[in-house]
């Protein structure tokens, strides 16, 4: 089967029945897919190869999915890679841990192949979809900076490192200061219409902003939404 045109799936879960059933489900859709059953392994060939998506499992033994997604965060080959976390649990934990590691969405198990192939589908339409910014690619609001074309943000002149969803977000609210988006317009513009994620998704990754850029710049407008102001 030729990949040229085929996007690449990396999955990684120490379940060898996992691996098996959803390698086997991406492989029928055409996807080119590799595995891994241990985060040393994901992180050695993830560089490698620099998938369009991980599929990364939580609960592994030796290196759990958080520590492995926070190394991977670091590796600038993989900022363009969407990361989607695997877990059994629906606790809050799993869902926060996600997100603030540089996790872009989360799929819970027991796995449906249908709901799953949905699930990576729409991973990958959105991966490429970029927040609209004004005619320049650079934003410069007081003594916040934000640089599209090189993916940095500074404050205060000093460098700010965002995960690839804060800074869309931070992009999308900086890109109208003064303007209030409400919540379905940030879920759609940042994640996408056709990603199912709740406005918890929206307030773990402001406070994550407001930790690394300061609290003044994001404000909450009860019961509608967030605007930037400067």
């Amino acid at each position: 089967m030729l990949y040229e045109d085929k996007e690449t799936i990396l999955l990684v879960d120490d379940e060898e029945d996992i691996l098996e059933f959803l390698s086997y489900n991406l492989r029928k859709e055409g996807y080119k897919v590799y595995v891994a059953d241990n985060g040393e392994d994901a992180l050695d060939i993830a560089p490698r190869i620099e998938p369009d998506l991980i599929i990364l499992d939580i609960m592994m033994p030796k290196m759990d999915g958080v520590r492995v997604c926070q190394e991977l965060r670091k590796n600038k080959k993989l900022d363009e890679t969407y990361i989607a976390f695997l877990t059994a649990r629906n606790e809050d934990y799993s869902q926060i841990a996600a997100l603030e590691t540089g996790g872009d969405d989360y799929i819970t198990k027991p796995v449906k192949p249908a709901v799953f192939n949905s699930r990576v589908r729409a991973l990958l339409r959105r991966k490429n979809r970029l927040v609209e910014l004004p005619i320049s690619s650079k934003i410069e609001l007081g003594n916040l900076v934000i640089d599209k074309e090189k993916f940095l943000v500074h404050v205060n002149g000093n460098e700010v490192n965002l995960v690839k969803k804060e800074f869309e977000l931070l992009t999308l609210l900086a890109s109208k200061p003064g303007k209030v988006f409400n919540r379905p317009e940030i879920l759609s513009k940042v994640w996408g219409s056709d990603i199912i994620v709740g406005d918890r998704t929206i307030d773990v990754h402001v406070r994550k902003l407001r930790e690394k850029i300061g609290s003044k710049f994001i404000k909450t407008i009860k019961g509608i939404g967030y605007k930037l102001e400067f």
